[in-house]
């Protein structure tokens, strides 16, 4: 009993997931809640506070977005 087998095409998998740009923008997301956190702690004043916040802010934001561009 012969059986014959069809040739199916090889599958592309292009995994966005993966790509070395996401990790980078991460990376700097994560350098700037260091940052913030770091500003927090050297001196009690409005003005450092102020940008310690928006340091933190900033990189929330970042991480969120690339974190759901992956998941996408």
């Amino acid at each position: 009993m012969a059986t014959t087998l069809e040739k199916t095409p090889p599958r592309r998998t292009d995994n966005e997931a993966n790509q070395t740009r996401h990790y980078v923008t991460l990376a700097i997301a994560v350098a700037f809640g260091l940052a913030g956190t770091f500003f927090r702690f050297v001196q009690d004043s409005f003005l450092v506070s102020t940008i310690s916040n928006i340091l933190l802010a900033v990189g929330w934001f970042i991480a969120f977005r690339v974190v759901f561009r992956i998941m996408k």
